[in-house]
């Protein structure tokens, strides 16, 4: 006979695999938006997450009890891009007004404007935070990646690119990587002035980049680019080894993938409105949702032509991702629907 103590052991350290990861359903949605989430970030050490949406509000929440802490709308300059600085209370955020597209680093404690950060001159598409100090960059529309400190209004490097730029940091945040033209860039954080010390090729596919990460062991990247294309590279050799498919997505939106915290799958939105997950060591889908199939839970109208894919991140640490659109859902496994449980109730 198990105990209840046991039990509660067992399901806190289950790992991943496919038949969890075709259980999960939502357990928690937040359907209190008046616009479509843009971003979304997890702090790296705490239970927070951070939204930024179209009806102009940052919101923050804690993940372990389920429940947003505080609203703070930015009505002078809207939000587009959001993600935590090393605080989990402090966040850089990029403006959505078409008129200011500074970056500005706010305190949601106090809810006070820490400082701005002024170079670009189109939108800001792309934005990552270094985990190993007070560095970030940014890419925008007007063909510029900057690299900023924390510390300093004006940025400390600027580096040219052709095209829509995606980037990001690894997760030591020793290298970075800079993805356009079908190509991803690799960059010594360190003497990035001298130039890529890597060039990655992804097959040909020279639609616009949307999204490129690390794994967090740093041995896997993926990008995502319009054509609704996820490549997933060894960023050690370069070696292209997945390419999954998804339908499309629109110039204007973002394409979303995620690594699950072990490396072992992708999961992303598409264009279709749905959410996939595939298996990285197979390169066969593991599990899909279609998020509006319980209209008495959630409904986005997605699947239609011009749907727009969801926001999606795996939570750090946790047997849970997120999705958002015009809703927030938090999806956990259906610990009833897993075999190896089921005998033990």
């Amino acid at each position: 006979m198990v105990g209840p103590q046991s039990e509660r052991e067992d399901k806190v350290s289950l790992e991943l695999t496919e038949e969890i990861l075709q259980s999960m359903e939502i357990g928690m949605v937040f359907k209190d938006y008046s616009g479509r989430i843009s971003s979304m970030d997890f702090h790296r050490t705490s239970n927070y997450l951070v939204t930024a949406s179209e009806d102009e509000s940052i919101r923050l929440y804690d993940v372990s009890s389920a429940t947003c802490l505080k609203t703070i709308n930015s009505k002078k300059y809207g939000v587009d891009l959001v993600c935590f600085t090393s605080h989990p209370t402090t966040v850089i955020y990029s403006s959505k007004n078409g008129w200011d597209e500074s970056l500005r680093l706010l305190s949601l404690h106090d809810n006070k404007y820490l400082r701005y950060f002024k170079g670009h001159h189109d939108r800001v598409v792309s934005l990552s935070l270094c985990s190993r100090n007070e560095s970030f960059i940014s890419g925008s529309l007007d063909r510029t990646v900057l690299l900023w400190d924390q510390r300093a209004e004006k940025c400390q490097g600027l580096l040219r690119v052709q095209g829509r730029p995606a980037i990001t940091y690894d997760d030591q945040g020793l290298v970075f990587a800079i993805a356009f033209g079908g190509f991803i860039r690799m960059f010594d954080a360190r003497k990035y002035e001298k130039g890529p010390f890597e060039i990655f090729s992804v097959g040909g596919d020279v639609s616009d980049a949307n999204v490129v990460k690390f794994s967090n062991d740093g041995r896997l990247m993926l990008l995502t680019t319009t054509d609704g294309h996820i490549h997933v590279l060894d960023s050690f050799r370069g070696t292209l080894l997945s390419t999954y498919n998804v339908k499309p997505v629109s110039s204007n939106c973002t394409l979303e993938a995620s690594f699950t915290p072990e490396g072992m799958f992708v999961i992303s939105g598409s264009g279709d409105g749905r959410a996939y997950a595939w298996s990285v060591r197979s390169g066969k889908e593991a599990a899909s949702w279609m998020l509006n199939s319980e209209p008495s839970v959630i409904n986005w109208n997605w699947i239609s032509a011009d749907s727009e894919p969801p926001c999606i991140k795996w939570a750090p640490g946790n047997l849970m991702f997120v999705t958002a659109s015009t809703e927030l859902s938090f999806w956990i496994p259906d610990l009833s629907k897993l075999a190896a449980y089921v005998g033990r109730k």
